[in-house]
């Protein structure tokens, strides 16, 4: 996927990690002075060593949220429903 094709909606600086049941609750603010929230989950069980070294890591990142521009992604359905309306 090219990069260009995102939309950056948020940087944020990670301040707090709370260790969850499946994973960690990362918890900062953005140059918006907002605060944001992610959940990350994790599929299989964590063993006590991987969470505190997980946690550790994550503590010290700052996180970048993008998404595919909606208008992109409407150009792309477009462009599809031709090609195949074409064939």
């Amino acid at each position: 996927m090219d990069r260009s094709e995102l939309q950056r909606l948020a940087e944020i600086a990670v301040d707090e990690v709370r260790p969850e049941r499946q994973g960690f609750t990362l918890t900062g603010q953005g140059p918006d002075h907002a605060e944001y929230q992610l959940d990350l989950r994790f599929a299989m069980p964590l063993d006590a060593r991987t969470r505190t070294v997980l946690g550790e890591l994550l503590s010290h990142s700052d996180l970048t949220i993008s998404r595919r521009a909606a208008s992109g992604l409407a150009a792309a359905l477009r462009s599809r429903r031709e090609r195949a309306h074409k064939h």
